[in-house]
């Protein structure tokens, strides 16, 4: 199978199964925590199976390669989650419009992040370089994060949001699941279409830190892309899962930390011929340093009487002001 036939298969089964889970998957009202684990796991297994067939179709090479890539980028949705959360708060949308919107939200960071992959291949060939900045890129956001640098999103700062509010009028009713309304002759924004605004943006800003972990494991472009693409299903269950444990995982930041410091630090060696680490290490090394890091929190949660610890999401946001 020719790469691009690989893609637009990859592309047809996406959008397959986020259909799934838009149209299955607690429709229009609460989940219960045991959907989400149940949910959780069947995504979990679906794909690492996807790396079986990667491993059959392929080569053995490959599917590690994808499963790396697939932990590094589920671990770094949790942050897509909450901002998208976050945001659906702010603007205050209805639990019912909720799906669709994450639906489009994950869509639109699957085309971005694919775009930044084009774009990181295309300049990894012109200039091989660029890896040293792609790793030292890795490591400073290691550190913000370890760090607990504020990367918190505030809309009425953002861009995309204050464009759509120069170009449009907005309404405070959001008219069903509609982006835009006729209103007094003129075409209005609904909060909708400027919540999806805003979270395009944060899609950007989530490729820009995402793909350079993913170019430290492998340049293969379709690995990189099936890791994104499977990392990102399954978002809503997800968080139903983490919300009751994510707590208890206290670690959890600083456990991220470390992997993209490492495979920062291992992309520069690499690029360097320090240096030569195969698939398979750098897969037992990023799932050695998730299991330290687990174990290292229900120590500590042990310890503290199970109150849980340090990782929370995001602070609620401030009252929204739909206001041009």
């Amino acid at each position: 199978m020719s790469e691009i036939a690989a893609f637009g298969v990859l592309a047809v089964v996406l959008v397959g199964l986020l259909l799934v889970d838009l149209k299955f998957f607690a429709r229009g009202r609460e989940p219960s925590f045991r959907e989400g684990v149940i949910w959780s796991i069947g995504w979990l297994v679906l794909s690492l199976l996807a790396g079986v067939v990667v491993y059959v179709v392929g080569s053995p090479e490959q599917a590690v390669n994808y499963t790396t890539v697939y932990f590094i980028e589920r671990s770094l949705s949790l942050d897509n989650l909450f901002v998208f959360l976050l945001l659906f708060a702010y603007f205050g949308v209805p639990q019912e419009y909720r799906a669709g919107l994450l639906f489009w939200g994950i869509i639109a960071a699957l085309v971005l992040r694919g775009l930044a992959i084009l774009g990181g291949v295309a300049l990894i060939e012109q200039f091989g370089d660029i890896l040293y900045v792609l790793g030292a890129l890795l490591i400073l956001l290691a550190y913000r994060i370890l760090k607990g640098v504020d990367e918190s999103v505030d809309p009425d700062k953002n861009l995309m949001v204050r464009a759509v509010r120069k170009l449009f009028p907005v309404t405070d009713d959001f008219r069903g699941q509609h982006w835009f309304v006729r209103q007094e002759g003129k075409r209005w924004a609904t909060p909708l279409f400027v919540c999806l605004a805003a979270i395009v943006a944060a899609d950007i800003a989530f490729a820009i830190d995402s793909i350079p972990a993913a170019f430290a494991i492998t340049q293969d472009e379709l690995m990189i892309w099936m890791g994104n693409v499977f990392a990102l299903l399954g978002l809503r269950a997800l968080f139903v899962l983490v919300e009751g444990l994510i707590r208890r995982f206290r670690y959890l930041d600083q456990t991220i930390a470390i992997v993209l410091g490492l495979v920062g630090v291992k992309l520069i060696l690499e690029h360097a011929h320090v240096i030569k680490l195969g698939p398979v290490q750098s897969l037992l090394i990023v799932l050695g340093a998730f299991a330290i890091g687990m174990i290292a929190s229900v120590i500590a949660d042990k310890r503290d009487g199970g109150q849980g610890g340090g990782h929370a999401p995001h602070p609620p946001a401030p009252a929204p002001d739909h206001s041009l």
